[in-house]
């Protein structure tokens, strides 16, 4: 027990660490929702962000949904503590039973989902001087995301840096922000996520961005996928109507 005791506590102090280390940590809540109850599920969905404004729900989040019917909310988080908290809590009280009722609907449009954290990391992202996301103009967005095991943790951290300094190099204008997996996930991954105003823009971008780095760029590339387990890749959306920001409570 004492064994078990200490290596939560090492676990926790990581994070903790993790956290500070000028790395926007986010809490990320997932809905894997059916193809036949996507319609529904984004009516309900918007009837929730209606209630939240109605009742002045404390905190922020993002929101997003990938081609394969996945929705993601998206909070960032400042410390452990923040995991927490309970926002809802008031608005659930003066709702009464119809919030309940309106999360027995949100049930019924998928079979699985779970909230996890992961942690955005600026060393290895790719943008413009000063900024850390991307512009509000650019909703379309392009992930790739790349598994690894732990034994090539290092060797995938290095090839990381290895493409950015090569992007760096070539002054390639196709900027991205890399995210790691955080608590809650059991698979080592760098996420890559890759902003555009729309499909046709992405495709435009990616197109120069090649010619821009030439051939020399299966070289670097190499460097990550050498040691690459999986990859997969997805495209979605920011969805700035089921996004949320709190008024200031006066």
């Amino acid at each position: 027990m004492k064994t078990i005791k200490s290596i939560l506590l090492a676990l926790i102090v990581c994070l903790t660490a993790n956290f500070s280390q000028a790395q926007q940590a986010f809490q990320i809540h997932q809905d894997n929702v059916k193809p036949s109850k996507v319609m529904e599920y984004e009516a309900i969905a918007k009837e929730f962000n209606t209630a939240c404004k109605e009742h002045n729900v404390q905190g922020t989040w993002y929101a997003a949904s990938s081609n394969d019917f996945k929705y993601f909310y998206i909070t960032p988080i400042e410390k452990m503590a923040d995991l927490d908290e309970r926002p809802m809590a008031d608005m659930a009280e003066a709702m009464g039973d119809k919030f309940g009722e309106m999360f027995e609907r949100f049930d019924k449009c998928y079979d699985t989902h779970g909230t996890y954290i992961v942690v955005r990391d600026d060393e290895l992202s790719y943008m413009p001087e000063g900024q850390v996301n991307a512009p509000d103009d650019e909703n379309y967005r392009k992930w790739f995301y790349m598994y690894f095991t732990p034994e090539n943790g290092k060797k995938m951290h290095e090839g990381m840096k290895a493409v950015k300094a090569f992007f760096k190099e070539k002054g390639s204008t196709e900027y991205y922000r890399v995210y790691t997996n955080g608590m809650g996930q059991m698979e080592q991954y760098y996420m890559v996520s890759v902003s555009a105003k729309d499909e046709i823009d992405s495709a435009k971008r990616e197109k120069a961005n090649r010619e821009v780095l030439g051939p020399d760029r299966w070289d670097v590339f190499s460097k990550v996928m050498n040691y690459t387990s999986r990859m997969e890749e997805y495209s979605g959306a920011m969805r700035p109507d089921l996004a949320y920001v709190s008024k200031k409570e006066e």
